[in-house]
């Protein structure tokens, strides 16, 4: 028996006139992407060279104005700006520093400016931290100003995904491996660009689930990770004298400027550092570019061919905004290691790979 074309196209119509669920439009989330973006600011400051972005995100945490956002180099300036969802530009400062969470708490306005935000613009981060952790299969939305698709009045992006996982932070960038080592939501949505850090994640009817992390690898797999922060993250931090010290999300913003990190020189000392012959320019202001002035002859910079005047850019792909930045950097190595520098010399930029020397006293340059 022969079916015709026509027979074929009615009974397909038939099967669609069959009674059941009928088809519905893909959900829209607009209207929570549009409640969610009125808390969410867009961040400027320092940065501007090759792969160092200027811009960032954050997330308002109260009445006040204050903002939860990740660490990172573009808080190193005096000219912090912070742009609201409406467009109004305010300067910004940073308040407090946590270095084993990665996040910083920044301020709205100067110390004239009094900010009252309606409860429609800004989280409310202790009762985001009372609510369960969400499981693997959620679906989840991501907000945030990656790729500086916003800048005044325009909103922050919007991405749709789920959950893939909830599980330990293996993260690394260059050769330092990330500070926080504790649980995170791992996305399945491509979240974690330049300028996202800072942005957020939310269920899909806008309630805060966690702060969206710095460009990290999975130091297992060598791969990109996207990943968020816990809201009520938390990490217990062992120092030299063996006391357990813990710090959170939520301690930060409820203390705020009463709020005392971890001191870096009170933990369990790593690295080392290691001999560059380096000799930098000397550092005289709190920001002082990592330029070289000179470099000691026989030493692995000279075997590695740097020169007076090259600006250290970046220590194997880590940005590096001053010389304080940078010695942190190096105390971090460990001697006989290889390290690779980027260094601006008149308009370019050059790798040189040197490998370190037996840790000594650094060179400084007379004043």
């Amino acid at each position: 028996m022969k079916f015709s074309r026509w027979s074929s196209i009615l009974g397909v119509a038939a099967l669609c006139c069959l009674p059941g669920r009928p088809v519905q439009a893909e959900e829209s989330f607009a209207a929570v992407a549009e409640q969610v973006n009125q808390k969410l600011v867009k961040l400027f400051g320092s940065g501007g060279i090759r792969g160092l972005a200027s811009y960032g995100t954050g997330v308002l945490v109260s009445p006040d104005g204050y903002i939860l956002t990740v660490q990172s180099h573009l808080l190193d300036t005096q000219d912090l700006r912070v742009h609201l969802a409406d467009g109004t530009r305010y300067h910004g400062r940073v308040v407090a520093v946590e270095p084993e969470l990665d996040i910083a708490l920044v301020k709205i306005g100067g110390d004239k400016d009094r900010i009252e935000l309606d409860k429609d613009h800004y989280f409310d981060v202790l009762e985001a931290a009372q609510r369960p952790l969400a499981e693997p299969g959620t679906g989840v939305l991501a907000f945030s100003n990656q790729f500086q698709i916003a800048t005044r009045d325009e909103p922050v992006s919007v991405q749709r995904g789920v959950i893939a996982s909830y599980s330990r932070l293996y993260g690394r960038l260059g050769i330092f491996e990330a500070t926080y080592r504790g649980d995170v939501y791992v996305i399945d949505a491509i979240t974690n660009n330049p300028g996202a850090g800072g942005g957020v994640i939310t269920t899909r009817k806008g309630e805060l689930l966690g702060l969206i992390g710095k460009e990290l690898r999975n130091e297992l797999t060598n791969t990109w990770i996207n990943y968020a922060l816990p809201i009520k993250a938390r990490m217990d931090v062992r120092q030299k004298d063996d006391k357990t010290v813990a710090v959170s999300i939520l301690d930060l913003v409820e203390k705020k400027e009463k709020y005392r990190p971890i001191d870096p020189k009170d933990k369990l000392e790593k690295g080392g550092g290691g001999y560059t012959g380096i000799v930098l320019v000397p550092n005289v202001v709190d920001l002082t570019p990592p330029y070289v002035e000179e470099v000691v002859p026989g030493s692995p910079a000279d075997k590695a061919k740097l020169l007076p005047d090259d600006l250290i850019v970046y220590v194997d792909g880590l940005p590096v905004s001053s010389i304080t930045a940078y010695n942190e950097i190096l105390e971090r190595c460990r001697p006989s290691s290889e390290i690779k520098l980027e260094v601006q010399r008149g308009n370019k930029l050059s790798t040189h790979a040197l490998k370190l020397g037996p840790a000594k006293k650094a060179p400084t340059a007379k004043k």
